[in-house]
């Protein structure tokens, strides 16, 4: 194809330690319909004055929150630098803060499928931007997705690793076999875009995916669907064919507590292709703060589940936000207490104990009487509406949880460590004295595997 004279920036900012499929699949849409693209992704590498200098259209992927605010710099300096470049924002954490990304100076903003929308507005801009710009902020309009394109992202050895069961680090790639979700979690920042809807990418392309990451070194594979088992027609037989050529690759998924419980019979499958982590968000073991969430599961569901993962050999990792406006002290303790008893405390990354409610533009959250008695106005750094427990030690704590965290992680303390540190905080919190639990320090029978990238928001 004819190239297009028009030089477009696309610059993820954090993806979660993984070499960014929000650049590698627009990019490949974009150059095959004759544009200029240069990808950049600054969680791993620099980013120049020059590249902002050059581009006519600069791009950031907002995938998540952190992505969102690590953005907002470089879409200051972007403008500064050159104000002639058209500024767009693109992904899920585009559309709900659409407002305050324009006050910044973006001038386009693309969610949900944001393929199409990305080539669409290119070609209005290759247009001389005549007529009117009709491109939705919101899109879900199916697409039969392309072979992204990462020939010029950064190797998958910058990125996060798999520690693997047998001690070994392994290199991992990073696919998504579906996007949205059919659930309407209050809390979630995928329901004010999907609204409950999901969309596939076609199995051929998440296989072509995984063969040329493989090639390049790839040793383990996310899957990063929001709920692997939302299209369980769609994703069993990807990893049955996945399993038939690469019978050595591991890999991981997500899935919701209650596709978990509805699709257990499902759980062998998933072991015998590959499958040794098993994400699953549980947020609280407070059945109240599950209701006001809208989790569809119980407290019971977790000491089901974590029966179930290991009855079928498949290590669980459970994702938790147990700073919330309606939890209690007692709550935070007795979220600690259930994975001593559970033998969980290995298996949850520490900075799971350490997250605090987001609750950002379009959260389906601010529709309830519960949120409103207690959330503040808005607040653009955080870009969260700011909330302050009605007992402060609840905001004290998670203020030092939070510190724990991030200096244990800077010491390379290991989770057991971290988490007896925060168990010994929680209850000097509360008044008590109560000493770590011994299995604590209890060397696990078999090494957990997990991702090495400690964050997950």
């Amino acid at each position: 194809m004819t190239a297009v004279h028009l030089r477009v920036l696309l610059i993820s900012t954090y993806e979660l330690g993984r070499q960014p499929f929000g650049l590698a699949s627009p990019a490949a849409w974009l150059r095959r319909a004759g544009y200029s693209v240069t990808c950049l992704d600054t969680a791993v590498e620099p980013v120049e004055d020059r590249q902002f200098e050059t581009a006519d259209l600069v791009a950031f992927f907002l995938p998540m929150h952190t992505a969102a605010r690590l953005a907002l710099p470089l879409l200051r300096r972007a403008r500064q630098i050159n104000p002639e470049t058209h500024v767009c924002c693109y992904g899920l954490y585009a559309p709900p803060n659409e407002s305050y990304l324009r006050a910044l100076g973006a001038e386009s903003i693309v969610g949900g499928e944001f393929e199409q929308g990305l080539v669409d507005l290119c070609r209005w801009l290759t247009d001389g931007k005549r007529g009117t710009y009709s491109i939705p902020t919101i899109s879900l309009q199916r697409q039969q997705f392309q072979l992204p394109d990462r020939h010029d992202l950064p190797a998958l050895s910058k990125y996060g690793r798999l520690q693997h069961r047998d001690g070994s680090l392994r290199e991992v790639g990073y696919v998504e076999a579906s996007r949205g979700c059919k659930h309407l979690c209050r809390h979630c920042p995928i329901v004010p875009v999907y609204g409950g809807r999901f969309r596939v990418v076609q199995r051929e392309v998440v296989l072509a995916d995984i063969r040329q990451q493989v090639k390049r070194g790839a040793q383990h594979i996310t899957f990063g669907d929001p709920d692997f088992f939302n299209g369980i027609g769609h994703s069993l037989p990807l990893v049955e064919q996945l399993f038939r050529e690469f019978p050595a690759i591991t890999y991981d998924v997500t899935v919701k507590v209650e596709h978990i419980l509805k699709y257990r019979d499902c759980l062998p499958t998933l072991r015998s292709t590959g499958c040794i982590l098993l994400t699953s968000a549980f947020e609280s073991t407070n059945d109240e703060v599950l209701r006001l969430l809208r989790k569809g599961h119980s407290r019971g569901d977790l000491v089901q589940i974590a029966h179930l993962c290991t009855q079928n050999g498949i290590t669980l990792n459970p994702t938790f936000v147990p700073f919330t406006p309606w939890s209690e002290l007692t709550d935070y303790m007795d979220l600690l207490d259930t994975l001593v008893e559970l033998g969980l405390t290995r298996q949850v990354a520490s900075v799971q104990l350490a997250i605090r409610l987001l609750v950002p533009h379009g959260s389906p959250l601010l529709d309830y009487q519960e949120t409103r008695d207690v959330v503040g106005p808005f607040d653009p750094h955080r870009l969260s509406f700011v909330w302050h427990h009605r007992d402060p030690r609840v905001d004290d704590l998670y203020r030092m949880a939070h510190r724990t965290v991030c200096e244990g992680l800077e010491q390379s303390l290991s989770r057991s460590q971290i988490f007896a540190q925060l168990w010994t905080l929680a209850h000097e919190t509360a008044g008590s004295s109560t000493p770590v639990p011994a299995e604590v320090f209890v060397p696990p029978s078999a090494t957990i595997p997990y991702l090495t990238e400690p964050w997950y928001c």
